[in-house]
């Protein structure tokens, strides 16, 4: 029988939550938009994670009662403020 590496990777997958998949995608996102060129593009990429991180439910966003939400809350209050700002700055 081979050694199949399943055990280690869903070791390393348990702790993480919706919370911290959702920041590496945004960041990932983010990193993806800057080759474009475009603000409004980002501004539609923040405003969506804005979203995404405010409205995802709580027992997704972390698993049990050691991780806090509030952060993920609050990021995403701060994402769907800054997005109309980004938009209203870009260029035409």
């Amino acid at each position: 029988m081979g050694f199949t590496p399943l055990p280690l990777i869903d070791d390393f997958l348990i702790p993480v939550t919706l919370g911290h998949a959702l920041v590496a995608l945004f960041l990932v996102s983010v990193v993806g938009v800057f080759p474009l060129g475009s603000r409004k593009v980002l501004a539609a990429n923040v405003s969506l994670f804005g979203l995404l991180f405010l409205l995802s439910p709580a027992s997704l966003m972390a698993k049990g009662a050691s991780v806090n939400v509030f952060p993920y809350r609050f990021l995403g209050i701060a994402l769907l403020v800054l997005a109309p700002i980004l938009y209203t700055t870009a260029k035409k």
